[in-house]
């Protein structure tokens, strides 16, 4: 690294601290609220969301670990937490045997439909929180200006 990389690269870091202090300020929030008023954990909204927004209200379970950033045996938990209260359930692929699909219920879409505007308010609120806070004003600003 030469000289002139050493500034960029501190600079760098310290704004990414921002960015995981911002995102983890953000997520508890988030997290708390959709818990305490709709009964769901975030990765259970983002699924919900992910399978709302899928064409048939389906997709492979694979597909859905990758879109919200869990492992495989993660998101088949998260599926049967899901199955359990009534949101989604696991379906077979008639295609692929060995495929397995998460499909979204009426219930979990009227779920996802009554949790997304509070997910939105509350996002807003805790970016307008953190934008006053020092360390993570200039992630905030830097999230909003990219929008």
């Amino acid at each position: 690294m030469t000289i002139n990389q050493q500034p960029r690269a501190a600079s760098d870091q310290t704004m990414w601290e921002a960015v995981l202090g911002l995102h983890a300020f953000v997520e508890r929030q988030l997290a708390h609220t959709l818990q305490r008023r709709y009964g769901v954990g975030l990765s259970e909204y983002r699924a919900l969301e992910t399978l709302h927004q899928a064409e048939n209200g389906e997709c492979r379970m694979q597909e859905l670990a990758d879109h919200i950033g869990l492992g495989q045996s993660s998101v088949t938990r998260l599926v049967g937490r899901l199955d359990s209260a009534g949101y989604a359930y696991k379906d077979s692929c008639t295609d692929d045997k060995r495929g397995v699909f998460a499909v979204i219920t009426e219930e979990g879409r009227k779920r996802y439909q009554e949790a997304r505007a509070t997910y939105a308010d509350v996002l807003s609120s805790a970016l307008n929180t953190a934008s006053a806070d020092a360390q993570l004003a200039r992630a905030v600003q830097a999230l909003r200006s990219a929008a």
